[in-house]
């Protein structure tokens, strides 16, 4: 078996991102904090913005369903760069191995496009890909398959003839490791970086 390239996704895997990180600032009670997380500043809510919608409308349609929260839906995006804990090292530190080997790499990650530029300026690891796919750029967002046609037709161009079977795909949300899988990627589902490693191991990767 030939991988031809590794595609990483960032937030969980290279990125340490956590809305946990503002909020327990912001929301002392833990059951109140868990609430508002999931019921108003959701992961579905967040994934609309990634996929292209502007953070002014995302924030004002939350507003309107949730009047009484304004300042911490405002609080979300205003003070977005305080959920970044940090590079997450020991996933760099996969990332090196597998560029010291000359393995292609590319990256492709749900963020917004309002967002991004602030991790692009402050992450040089993030410099270190071939391509990458910003779902706010492209207003698509994982695991739709789209995304990771656009992902596959910029790797083509600059690997022609790349089949889906020599592409890697790791990613911490295991439904868009699914959703490679089943476009015939290897989706490897990222718990922590010493698994990663033993999987891309198995895939015959230099790590």
């Amino acid at each position: 078996m030939t991988i031809k390239a590794v595609v990483f996704d960032f937030g969980g895997v290279l990125i340490d991102w956590s809305p946990e990180y503002l909020f327990r600032h912001l929301i002392q009670d833990e059951s109140e904090r868990r609430w508002f997380l999931t019921h108003v500043c959701s992961m579905e809510w967040v994934v609309r913005q990634d996929g292209g919608q502007t953070i002014a409308e995302g924030t004002a349609e939350l507003i309107a369903k949730f009047p009484d929260h304004e300042a911490l839906i405002r609080a979300f995006y205003e003070r977005w760069h305080e959920m970044i804990g940090g590079v997450l090292e020991d996933g760099v530190a996969t990332l090196e191995k597998l560029e010291a080997a000359d393995v292609p790499l590319f990256g492709l990650t749900n963020w917004s496009a309002e967002t991004f530029p602030y991790a692009w300026d402050n992450f040089p690891v993030l410099r270190r890909f071939r391509d990458i796919v910003v779902s706010g750029r492209v207003k698509l967002a994982k695991p739709d398959p789209a995304i990771f046609a656009e992902m596959y037709q910029r790797i083509a161009a600059q690997l022609p003839g790349i089949e889906a079977h020599e592409l890697v795909f790791i990613d911490d949300n295991l439904k868009n490791v699914q959703a490679a899988n089943a476009l015939g990627w290897h989706g490897v589902h990222h718990t922590s970086a010493a698994q990663t490693e033993a999987r891309l191991r198995e895939l015959s990767l230099p790590v």
